[in-house]
This record gives C-alpha cells, structure tokens and sequence, in this order.
C-alpha cells in the first residue's frame, strides 16, 4: 500500500480533481486529511464570502475514515474515490435541505438522492456541503431572504453571479476540489466567469436534471437546462462530466474543426479588455486551426427565444413554489417590499416573477417558437458537425451587487441587450466550456466559452485545455 505521507495543508488546496486522485492511489494523502482540510478551509472563508449554506461535516469525516478502512487493502474504485465536492443548494442530496432560499422552505428535508449525486456517490466522491443561490434560482446574482448574499471573493463588494453563485465563490476562494451547478440561463457559466473558475454546462439530454428543484415544467424549458460540474480545471471537467452523462465521451481531433470566434463589433456591448482577448485568441488559433469571425446561425433573436421559453407557462409553478404556505399574493409582496424593504421573498424573486407574466408567449406563439426550434436544432446539428464557437459570456467582469440583475430584468428588455451570449447555448441546447483567460481593469476575472454540438464534447475539452494553458486558467482567490 505504502506510507501514507503528512500532508501539508497548500499542496492539497493546490491541486485539483486529477492531482487529488492520483495522490490518493499513490497513498500520498489520505482521504481523512484531504476532507479535513476542506472543512478547515470552508470554516475559515465562509464568514466573508456567505457560499455555504449547509454542511455535512460529521459525516463527511465519518466517510472519509471508512474509505480510508476500505484502502489499507484495496485500490479505489474510480478515479473520484474519496473526493470531496460541493453542491448547489437546488439538487437534492438526501438527509439535506433544499429550499430554494425560500424561509417557508427551511425545514424541508430531501429525501432521496438526485441523479447526478447517486452516480457521483456510487464512484466514491464525499458531499461536504451545499451551497447558496438566488430564491429558485431565478436570477444572475445569489441572494436570496433565508440565507441572505454571497460575495465574489476576490472583491466582496461585487456578485458572484448565479444561479450557481454559491459554487463560483466557494471554488474560487479555495473552498472546494469542485462542485455541481446548474444552468437554465448561463447559471453555471455567469459564476464561472465572475469568479474566474472553470465550468462545463453539458448540452441537451446529456445529463439527467431529475432531482433540481424548481423542476422544468415543460418540454420547452427542458432543453435548456443542465446540470453540470464548476473546478479549478478543463481535466477535471471533463473527468467528473464523464461520471455524471448519459453518454460516453467520443473521441475527436481538433484538426477536423474549423474555430469560429463572435465578431467584437456586435449590437452587444462588449468591453475593450474581453476585445483584446478575443482578439488574441484569434492570432494564437489561426497558428494551428481554420479560425474565423463569424456570427454563426440561429444567434439573432436567441434572448427572446430565451425569455419566451422561460416564460411559457408565465411561471405559474415559480409562483406557487414561491408563495406556499403564505397567504400573501405576488402583488401584496411586491407592495410590501416597495414599502417596508422587508417580504418574505425575496425581491429579485418577485420582480422576475412579474416579468415572466408579462413576457408570456400566446398558444399560436408557443407553436411557431416549437417550429423554429425544430428547424434550428437541424440548422446547427449540420452547422456544428466540425465547428467550434467561442463566445464571450458578459460584456464585463464581475459588477457591484445588484448591478447585473438590474441590467438583465428590466421591463424595458435589456436582457435582449445583455443576455444574447448565454442564451444561445440554453436555447440550442449546446454544451458550453467555460475557461477564464484573463483580469479585466478592476482584476476581476475574464472568461470565454467554448460551444458545440452534443458529441463534440471531446473537442471543446480538448480546446479548452489549450486556452487554459495559453491564459489565466483558474486561480486560487487568497482570503
């Protein structure tokens, strides 16, 4: 078996997944003092950055000990045995909570596992805690009346994005090997970007969301969301993604794709730092790959397609997740938080709850949203048989809180300003890798995403591990 080597604390919280792995088979580190100093690390950062809402500590310790038994005479079973792991607040995780940040929710106890967490626990990983979202998971940014907000760490004056807000911060102050979010509007990619982490929201069908709660309520709404893995790297994503699919992984070679790379002069606006970068991107590629500018189909009108899918059932389930229990009305809150600035829900909530009434699509459009989605799933699936799109995800870096749950809900429809970026990859239902590759002026993270058609995974990873290497990568915020 050999000697178990002590660890020391910064080798641990340096390494990712795969180094972690390795060191376990190899006996370098024991499961125990890797679990400990995460739990260490969580209780050290939480207080600044609020991205644990609820923790398993005991047990996780007690797991760690008996996967420790379990190595003295035998090999892990899988490259995520005795790896700890961090969870959105918004996936079930049986003996935990999952509120939705809503206070009538607080006492509910999940019962059964999702999906992704049964596979993820049948090879070996260890849940140490889950982590906060915006209520319901209905906005950008993460906060919400029950466990209140979460700071980005490397500026706790400005967001950490959302839905997956939680996740972003915890990785990128260290808190955590990685982590599983969720992505129905650039929820896993918005974190990723803010916080300078990497994250892989998987495409259509891919990975099952049985088990995220709100649920889906209609097929619409169904492709487009995901439930993916957020870390420190591209390997990692693509090794815990490989647990967690329907699918295997096809292997593909990057010398059959052509690159194509959204122009900067767009109708979206687009700061100077991510123009230098995307253009820098282009000089590095055209080195090796067939790389363009070029808008690629079915891109315009995606954010109201975005917002109309949302909206199909004027959220009419949001609501009653939102409102159980409480004799209050959606009115009567929105009235009550104008005047006191203190409701039961949370006002971002209530004002998107709003405009999901108001955006709702009729009958007649639902059917002609149906054909044009039919029509562009068979426009893209030949469009991107060997092709690889890199987007930016926001035309900024990390803002002050509030800012960009402002700039995207608006009754004036900025979203169609702002949202075009992600909700292309949610409305076609793509895979999306994102990867930082720089700081903008104010040293927050800059990301780029790298998207394709289902089954060309193996190639966005393949890409995105040479961004990584190329540019920032991950990094470790220093709380």
């Amino acid at each position: 078996m050999g000697t178990v080597i002590s660890s020391n604390k910064e080798d641990i919280l340096n390494l990712d997944v795969t180094a972690i792995s390795h060191a376990i088979k190899e006996r370098q580190f024991s499961v125990l003092e890797i679990v400990s100093v995460y739990i260490e690390k969580q209780k050290q950062i939480n207080p600044i950055i609020n991205a644990v809402v609820e923790n398993r500590y005991v047990e996780a310790l007690q797991q760690a000990k008996e996967l420790d038994m379990f190595l003295k005479n035998n090999e892990p079973l899988s490259p995520l045995f005795g790896v700890p792991i961090s969870v959105k607040e918004s996936i079930h995780v049986k003996g935990m909570k999952t509120t939705g940040g809503l206070e009538h929710r607080k006492d509910l106890i999940s019962r059964k596992d999702a999906v992704v967490i049964s596979k993820l626990q049948e090879a070996g990983m260890i849940i140490l805690s889950k982590t906060n979202t915006p209520a319901l998971c209905f906005c950008q940014e993460t906060d919400n009346r029950l466990y209140g907000r979460t700071n980005n760490p490397w500026d706790i004056n400005r967001t950490c994005g959302g839905s997956s807000g939680g996740e972003g911060a915890l990785l990128a102050a260290g808190g955590a090997l990685a982590g599983i979010g969720s992505d129905i509007g650039g929820s896993i990619r918005f974190p990723s970007h803010f916080n300078g982490v990497i994250g892989f929201k998987p495409g259509f069908k891919q990975v099952s969301a049985h088990g995220h709660f709100p649920a889906v309520t209609n097929d619409i709404q169904n492709r487009m969301l995901s439930i993916g893995p957020m870390g420190k790297s591209v390997r990692d994503m693509e090794l815990i993604y490989s647990s967690i699919s329907e699918n295997e992984i096809d292997d593909c070679s990057l010398k059959n794709f052509k690159i194509e790379i959204l122009p900067s002069n767009m109708e979206q606006p687009l700061n100077e730092v991510t123009k230098r970068l995307l253009d820098d991107i282009e000089k590095v590629l055209t080195r090796s790959f067939s790389t363009f500018r070029r808008i690629p189909p079915m891109y315009h009108n995606c954010a109201t397609l975005w917002q109309e899918m949302l909206s199909s059932n004027g959220s009419e389930l949001i609501e009653k997740a939102a409102f159980n229990n409480d004799r209050s009305f959606l009115l009567k809150s929105f009235l009550k938080e104008k005047l006191t600035q203190r409701s039961k829900i949370h006002p971002y909530l209530s004002k998107a709850i709003f405009g999901a009434k108001l955006f709702k699509p009729s009958i007649s459009r639902i059917r002609e949203m149906e054909e044009t989605i039919l029509q562009g799933d068979k426009i893209l699936g030949a469009y991107l048989q060997n092709r690889l799109l890199i987007f930016p995800i926001y035309h900024t870096g990390a803002l002050k809180h509030g800012k960009v749950y402002r700039q995207i809900f608006s009754m004036r429809r900025t979203f169609l300003t702002y949202m075009p970026y992600v909700a292309y990859a949610n409305v076609w239902g793509l895979p999306a890798l994102t990867v930082p590759v720089g700081n903008d002026e104010n040293n927050m993270p800059i990301a780029v995403q790298i998207i394709s058609k289902s089954g060309n995974e193996d190639a966005i990873f393949r890409l995105g591990k040479m961004l990584e290497k190329k540019y920032r990568g991950y990094k470790r915020c220093e709380l």
